[in-house]
């Protein structure tokens, strides 16, 4: 049950955090994005940019300090090595995004989160 409870927090919080980019002027592409080598949340654009968005969120806004870790940036950098090409038009800039949600708090949009 807590594992059917924590795929539903997550759905509603890429839900929040796409609201959250549309007001911010991004055009969405894409929702959980699955490939061989792991899962992209959100794949989003503004002009002349696209990124691909790690979504988290926790109970705690002092616990996303520890949302997030290379471990998981590098299957996302992975999944948009794979299919990255699918979603970038000639000319556009690319890069990985992750987005922290938690109760009570604007979402934190940390830009350009992994640079290999």
């Amino acid at each position: 049950m807590k594992r059917q409870q924590a795929e539903a927090r997550g759905r509603a919080a890429e839900r929040e955090a796409e609201e959250w980019l549309v007001a911010q002027g991004w055009t969405i592409l894409d929702r959980r994005r699955k490939t061989k080598a792991g899962e992209i949340d959100i794949v989003a654009r503004q002009p002349g940019l696209v990124a691909f968005i790690e979504v988290k969120w926790r109970a705690r806004a002092a616990d996303l300090a520890f949302a997030i870790d290379e471990y998981r940036l590098r299957r996302v950098a992975a999944a948009v090595a794979a299919i990255g090409h699918e979603y970038v038009a000639g000319g556009e800039d690319m890069r990985i995004d992750v987005m922290l949600l938690a109760p009570g708090c604007t979402p934190d949009h940390i830009t350009n989160a992994w640079q290999p």
